[in-house]
């Protein structure tokens, strides 16, 4: 028997049929695409085993994970009661169980995952429950390929078949069933000359072999013959091989494509047409939608369209749905459209541009107009042979229709951007260089790239909008403060997450207290977007107040632990630091935050030992209170985990640099030391966002009271 990696020629090895059992084959890829996880639990829910796969997708490594609960570690809290409920059934009745929920990962993050769930038994009678765990993105994208790859080929008018590495039929589509004559049950598991025994195919199967052994495929061999389809009457066809391979390399078998060319031209142009759909849809697969930019999203669509599709493709939406708001068109309105992005290559081209409205151009189309008929109906608009009088509505202006004629535009096709039933926009394609005028099969792949390109446009408006909502929000939280206050100079930084992520619930304060004393406060709220914006707000509201009263730094957290715990599914990390100019020193109260950095003048700069104690919203923890020295000249840096953590550095790794940053710079501002650390630290793909606040402590207006010692370290009241 040949192994899937490695295929055996004629007379070499043996068949399965002679009874040879099988030897070890190379793995397929598709496991290594699903990422599945694996974690078996004993009895009382226990984690016992905890794959490679399980550490990514949860993020705890396999010692952290071995025999703690699984509950704990990998369910998010929502739907804890049930999952219990749902093990307890599997172990007691054997019955598997599959279905999706949200999982929370070690760093907080949500992610919807696929389980399936069975029990075991093991010789000695023992009983345990195997999980099995996929991110159902990952699941989903998958089937969407999967879907969309039957679909093209149970659609398309090319026979096309898989042939194993013995050269058997494993897989037929409808269009070479007909082709052949013969029904797919009778090609599965047949070879060719088998299948078609008086079809002189002969050439067709050395071919097959040798694009099975050396990988170079044979693309357009012309074949002549006769099959049941119409025995009476030759045909003529041409055939392409092509080496299949998995994600690992390893060989699975050939593709065969066959090609009806009786009618040589209409039959050649209908292939290389289904060929170059199957590529450009694959392309835009790839392409569209890479990231939640809106600009880059357009630019996207338009660089697929352009040179397969079209010479000039234009992406444009209507301007009130960019401003988040739906549109409807009446007959006799007209249509503000804002350029989202434009592409032009070829003969006419440059005239084609410039009559183009440029990207970020808001332009009124009216309602006579090819591309306002378009987004007012949510129909395509084809015109095959553009005529002159045809240029006036197909352009804004008089102008834009002298340069269209001028570029040679001589077929114009508007598909409508519809995602959730909404009209968004148009994708307006014209030709110019390209002699053929758009057809049914243009208008199918124009609306089938517009469909795809219309729900990543969609999610990134939509993201796009939510996104500023939720910076000007937390943006209008964040204090204004002079840069001197009491005995400190004071500098700060918000910077928002990465165009990738959502903005978070970060937040700095300086609040100035009585005695010519200073609150310093930087927290964090787990989650993002509007609410945790929100919550953050609520938050410094609530410390503002507090802080006002003059209480301990552990008492006034442990009065906003209260308040927290109050709010539906809200967490908080906050540090809490007051400085007394005249004691030369700093209360600091901790609540699950990383801990602040003190640069003595002239020393080097260090990470404060306090009591890290738990965030804010767990209830039931006291906190404490530690005095830290701060002398005239000393430097306070407080911030958050986004500064310093990323998804590729160890966090031990990234405050060595956040220390060797501040180390021997006694010359910089504050100012300028907050845009060193961002500049360097700050990633721009940055999964959170980050709140920076540095204080210097300068000289307090009085001396200090006679015979008071210095503030010493590590005390913890």
């Amino acid at each position: 028997m040949s192994s899937a990696g490695s295929p055996l020629g004629e007379g070499e090895g043996e068949s399965e049929g002679d009874g040879a059992a099988p030897g070890p084959v190379r793995p397929s890829g598709l496991l290594d695409v699903l990422r599945m996880a694996s974690v078996v639990l004993d009895p009382q829910g226990r984690i016992v085993l905890w794959s490679p796969q399980a550490e990514e997708l949860f993020g705890y490594r396999t010692e952290e994970a071995l025999g703690q609960y699984a509950a704990r570690i990998m369910v998010h809290e929502q739907y804890l009661d049930l999952v219990v409920k749902l093990f307890s059934e599997v172990m007691r009745t054997g019955r598997s169980w599959a279905g999706a929920f949200p999982i929370r990962r070690k760093d907080g993050s949500t992610r919807l995952v696929e389980f399936r769930n069975v029990r075991l038994t093991d010789d000695q009678g023992g009983v345990y429950a195997l999980g099995l765990a996929v991110d159902q993105s990952t699941v989903r994208r998958v089937e969407q390929d999967v879907a969309l790859s039957t679909r093209i080929v149970a659609q398309s008018p090319i026979g096309l078949a898989v042939l194993d590495t013995d050269l058997r039929y494993v897989s037929v589509n409808p269009a070479l069933e007909r082709i052949n004559g013969v029904p797919v049950e009778e090609h599965l598991g047949h070879t060719m000359p088998e299948v078609l025994p008086h079809l002189e195919i002969d050439a067709v199967e050395a071919a097959a072999r040798r694009v099975l052994d050396t990988g170079e495929p044979v693309v357009d061999q012309f074949m002549i013959g006769r099959t049941p389809a119409d025995p009476d009457e030759e045909h003529a066809w041409t055939t392409s091989l092509f080496r299949l391979e998995n994600a690992l390399g390893s060989v699975l078998g050939v593709a065969l494509s066959v090609v009806d060319v009786t009618e040589q031209h209409r039959a050649g142009l209908e292939a290389e047409r289904a060929r170059r759909r199957l590529a450009v849809v694959a392309d835009a697969s790839a392409r569209i939608g890479t990231t939640l930019d809106l600009e880059r999203t357009a630019r996207e669509l338009a660089d697929v369209a352009v040179p397969e599709l079209a010479d000039v493709a234009a992406v444009d939406l209507l301007d009130t749905v960019v401003l988040g708001r739906r549109s409807t068109l009446g007959p006799s309105e007209s249509a503000v459209i804002r350029a989202l992005a434009v592409r032009g290559t070829g003969a006419g081209s440059a005239d084609a541009l410039l009559a183009a409205d440029p990207p970020g151009r808001v332009a009124r189309y009216g309602p006579d107009r090819f591309v306002t008929e378009c987004v007012r109906t949510g129909l395509p608009v084809m015109l095959p042979q553009v005529k002159d009088e045809d240029l006036s509505r197909v352009a804004r202006s008089a102008e834009a229709a002298e340069l269209l004629g001028r570029a040679g535009v001589h077929s114009y096709l508007a598909v409508p951007l519809i995602a959730h039933g909404e009209v968004l926009g148009a994708l307006d394609l014209k030709r110019t260089g390209n002699p053929l005028p758009f057809d049914e099969d243009d208008l199918l792949l124009a609306r089938e790239l517009a469909a795809r390109a219309a729900v990543q446009i969609d999610n990134a408006r939509w993201y796009q909008s939510v996104r500023d909502a939720a910076l000007t929000l937390q943006r209008s939280l964040l204090p204004s403060h002079p840069p001197v206050t009491g005995g400190l100079e004071v500098a700060s930084r918000y910077q928002p997450a990465g165009a990738t992520s959502e903005v978070g619930g970060d937040w700095f304060d300086v609040i100035p207290l009585d005695g010519g004393r200073t609150a310093l406060v930087v927290g964090d709220v787990m989650g993002s977007g509007i609410p945790a914006a929100a919550t953050m707000g609520r938050l410094r509201t609530a410390t503002n107040t507090l802080a006002s009263l003059g209480l301990d730094p552990a008492v006034l957290l442990e009065h906003i632990d209260r308040i927290v715990g109050e709010f539906e599914d809200a967490i908080a990390t906050c540090l809490y630091v007051v400085h007394d100019p005249h004691e030369r020193q700093c209360l600091i109260a901790n609540a699950g935050h990383l801990p602040p950095v003190r640069v003595r003048a002239g020393g080097t700069p260090e990470l404060l030992d306090l009591p890290t104690g738990v965030p804010l919203g767990v209830g039931g923890v006291t906190f404490s209170t530690t005095v830290v020295g701060l002398e005239p000249g000393d430097r306070l840096v407080l911030y958050t985990d986004g500064l310093v953590e990323t998804r590729h550095h160890p966090l031990d790794e990234r405050l060595d640099l956040l220390l060797t940053l501040l180390h021997g710079r006694p010359d910089r501002s504050l100012e300028e030391m907050c845009d060193l650390l961002l500049r360097t630290l700050h990633e721009p793909d940055n999964f959170d966002d980050v709140a920076l606040l540095i204080a210097r402590a300068t000289p307090p207006g009085g001396s200090a009271p006679p015979g008071r010692p210095a503030a010493s370290d590590g005390a913890t009241v």
